[in-house]
């Protein structure tokens, strides 16, 4: 009898040990899972459970080392900062909670990483880029166009600030049509969950860091739509924020730490000045409302400064390029974090993804102002910018003037040359990213008037020109309109739905003029794509005479010459004062119209033309 006693005993000793032996219930764990290999060692996990902090914790894993342990201000948080060794395996480890008699444990996952860093692709000068809003360009999958339990559930064409049912699928379904463009990789505005009530289209307000907005797909067709763009030889470009969140963010709705936000008594926006940051005579008022005022109510601003922060940001576009394989990220709003962090941050992926592509959203006002973001500028900038290249607003505004101005010392083809001028301000400025318009910006079509030959001024000079240059979703086909508000310039692309009345991505939906738009670019994208001369070939430009702007893109293989007649009328320019570059060259080809031109001593260019020619010997 009491051996049976002592057996019973012991079956119910065993039982309540399993019983209160179990997974604990883990409301957030950020990364969700990471990989062995990686240069730097160190990871951060955040987790939240309800009352964490009242467990002790343990880690067991082979190569696995728990350095610390850091409580927050929220007693549902703690941060695991974890060391892994050079001999950890790919496999679970795991994380033990204990609390008197209850023996919790949660499995971490480690991964083995499939990016091979040295072979990635990058971005660069050789790339042309088609920018575009998935909810705005196609609706491929009719299921996700209403998510229940989603703040902004009105799902309605009709209105420009709703959800209209574009979505990564519609993107994959169109591959075809980026490459019949000459489009070498897609840059797509942010995808991530933006779970807020109004005007969450956009994705520049995010709710969820590590989580694709379900109206859009989910992190898998994500990593889908990468590899998918991959095969068809188009690369892929992250859009990322790093000032902001939308206030119904999970970090901000139930702070992990109270001092990842800027906060003030009463609502307080950021003045918008960049120069803040760079002028000798700033008022320390406005230089801090600059960095740590919000962008808007709904937009908590970060306080980067926060190491803890930083490092879940860090490790946040880690997550992604490993998971994903990106090749580039654009990073928006560039000048208005906190500026150290943000070379800490260039300095962080690009350790660990070297030939990684970037550049930085800087709408400023200035040359200077823009270069004094970039790599090795020279302009006294005290955070050590390692930033290699930024979207090019200077260029933008020159280029812009040079279609809508008249010609004079600064203004028309002049502010072009001006612009370009001042190149020596970067390390390198081909890495700068170049755009006749965006989705901040009017559509280029409107700002010329309507005007197709200025249009195709505008092409000519965007895909002649150094940096890396940036197509706007339906630029290509003429598409139109001035902001405000900013909708306007984001109207949905005919076809991409089932029931549109037309289908822009086909030629037989497209007018005669759209077709006349397409074609245009789309040769001289494709001519660009093959001909390495209009990627990194060097550039020299001469000084602006009558309205006429003349350029060359060279290198050992080819020359080729671009002219810019910004006149209502023909003009007939002699090559003399060319020679140190045309000498030796007999004949050119018109690359759009694949013309011949026997001889070199004049050329006659037509009104608002812009003539690109290969030289021929």
């Amino acid at each position: 009898m009491k051996i049976k006693t002592s057996a019973i005993l012991a079956v119910l000793i065993l039982t309540i040990y399993c019983a209160f032996s179990q997974i604990i219930n883990i409301e957030r764990v950020n990364p969700p899972f990471w990989w062995v290999g990686m240069k730097n060692s160190s990871l951060e996990i955040l987790f939240k459970a309800k009352n964490i902090q009242d467990y002790n914790i343990k880690v067991i894993g082979k190569d696995i080392t728990l350095e610390k342990l850091v409580k927050s201000d929220n007693h549902d948080y703690i941060i695991l900062k974890i060391l892994i060794g050079p001999n950890a395996k790919a496999g679970k480890f795991q994380i033990y909670f204990n609390k008197g008699i209850v023996n919790l444990f949660y499995n971490y996952e480690l991964k083995d990483r499939i990016i091979n860093t040295t072979a990635q692709q990058g971005l660069n000068s050789s790339d042309f880029v088609y920018l575009l809003i998935p909810d705005r360009f196609s609706n491929g999958d009719t299921v996700n166009d209403k998510i229940a339990g989603m703040h902004d559930s009105i799902f309605s064409r009709d209105s420009l600030f709703s959800r209209h049912g574009g979505d990564l699928q519609g993107v994959i379904n169109h591959l075809d049509y980026f490459k019949e463009l000459g489009a070498t990789a897609l840059w797509l505005t942010p995808f991530f969950e933006t779970n807020q009530p109004f005007a969450s289209y956009h994705g520049y307000a995010i709710t969820d860091h590590y989580k694709v907005d379900p109206r859009l797909g989910d992190n898998q067709l994500y990593a889908d739509f990468v590899k998918k763009s991959h095969d068809a030889g188009i690369k892929v470009i992250m859009d990322m924020v790093f000032n902001h969140i939308g206030n119904e963010h999970w970090i901000y709705k139930d702070k992990p730490f109270k001092n990842w936000f800027h906060s003030f008594d009463k609502f307080t926006k950021t003045n918008f000045r960049d120069v803040t940051l760079m002028d000798p005579y700033v008022s320390e008022a406005d230089k801090i409302k600059y960095t740590t005022g919000w962008f808007d109510k709904h937009m908590p601003d970060l306080n980067q400064q926060d190491t803890l922060l930083a490092t879940f940001l860090i490790q946040n576009t880690i997550w992604w390029l490993e998971y994903a394989g990106i090749d580039g990220i654009r990073l928006d709003t560039y000048p208005y974090p906190d500026q150290k962090f943000m070379s800490d941050w260039t300095k962080a992926i690009l350790s660990e993804y070297p030939k990684l592509g970037l550049f930085g959203e800087t709408w400023v006002s200035g040359l200077a102002n823009q270069a004094f973001y970039t790599k090795n500028s020279g302009l006294k900038n005290k955070y050590n910018p390692q930033l290699p290249g930024v979207t090019d607003f200077q260029l933008f505004y020159a280029i812009n003037n040079a279609l809508t101005k008249d010609f004079g010392w600064t203004d028309g083809v002049s502010a072009i040359y001006y612009c370009l001028a001042n190149d020596f301000l970067y390390e390198n400025a081909y890495n700068n990213a170049i755009f006749l318009d965006n989705h901040d910006q009017s559509r280029f079509y409107s700002v010329v008037g309507e005007d197709i030959d200025k249009y195709k001024m505008g092409i000519a000079i965007l895909l002649t020109m150094r940096g890396i240059p940036v197509n706007y979703y339906g630029t290509e086909i003429l598409m139109k309109n001035f902001g405000s508000p900013d909708e306007k310039l984001r109207e949905d692309f005919s076809g991409g739905w089932k029931n549109d009345k037309s289908n822009k991505f086909l030629k037989n939906g497209r007018t005669e003029k759209e077709n006349e738009a397409f074609t245009y670019l789309a040769k001289l994208a494709n001519y660009r794509k093959n001909n390495t001369v209009l990627q990194d070939g060097k550039l020299m430009q001469f000084i602006p005479e009558n309205g006429v702007y003349v350029y060359f893109r060279y290198n050992e293989n080819k020359t080729i010459m671009v002219i810019v007649n910004q006149n209502k009328s023909s003009q007939t320019i002699e090559t003399s004062r060319f020679a140190e570059i045309i000498k030796g060259y007999k004949k050119a080809k018109n690359i759009m119209t694949d013309e011949t031109l026997e001889k070199l001593d004049t050329i006659t260019v037509g009104a608002k033309t812009v003539m690109v020619l290969e030289l021929i010997k």
